[in-house]
């Protein structure tokens, strides 16, 4: 199986509304890295809308999207997280997380009408939003004399590797992220150059 070289998520936050017998929907999406990036979200959102009675996620995670999680947050079992979810999978999106904040307007919508409710103002949020195409990236640390500094940034220039830190002592260190594309080209051409030890960082 061919390894995943990008995927889509989203290039800024969205959001949408949506209102239905009384009750409103508010939609928000992110663009998020790790779960540790969830929990904030969630508090933020909970504390800008103390009066709500739902707060419903879904979430989407890695390049190839096998990391998952829904939350009905007190809404009919299947009611909320799914829907959501099932839009982030038809945009296909990941590294997403989308959080559906309702008002409780006074009438009961049921099953069906809850459905439809999350599904159409996680769809509204995401057809608004910007979407990004990310190459999946490896990090790793080089380590070279200051006399090859500049071939090991040339080779990094040319396979498009970001330089996230650098420490230009007598002996340099370099903590790059590599395109996966590019990946083998480019230790291949640090590998040449024989003055220079790259290792992976994860």
């Amino acid at each position: 199986m061919a390894e995943i070289t990008s995927y889509r998520t989203l290039a800024a936050p969205a959001q949408a509304e949506f209102k239905d017998k009384g009750s409103r929907f508010l939609a928000y999406g992110w663009p998020i890295q790790s779960e540790a990036d969830i929990r904030p979200l969630l508090d933020q959102l909970r504390a800008d809308h103390p009066k709500a009675v739902h707060w419903c996620y879904a979430w989407r995670l890695g390049a190839d999207g096998a990391r998952y999680r829904v939350n009905d947050d007190g809404e009919p079992s299947g009611s909320a997280g799914r829907p959501i979810l099932g839009q982030i999978d038809s945009a296909g999106l990941t590294q997403v997380l989308v959080v559906v904040v309702r008002y409780f307007g006074g009438t009961l919508l049921g099953v069906p009408g809850l459905i439809q409710a999350y599904k159409s103002v996680t769809a509204d949020a995401l057809a608004g939003a910007s979407i990004h195409e990310q190459e999946v990236r490896m990090l790793y640390r080089l380590h070279c004399g200051y006399p090859v500094l500049s071939d090991a940034l040339r080779i990094a220039r040319q396979h498009q590797a970001e330089v996230l830190q650098q420490e230009l002592l007598a002996d340099c260190v370099l903590t790059l992220a590599v395109p996966l594309a590019q990946r083998d080209a480019c230790l291949a051409a640090w590998a040449q150059t024989r003055q220079m030890d790259v290792t992976p960082l994860e």
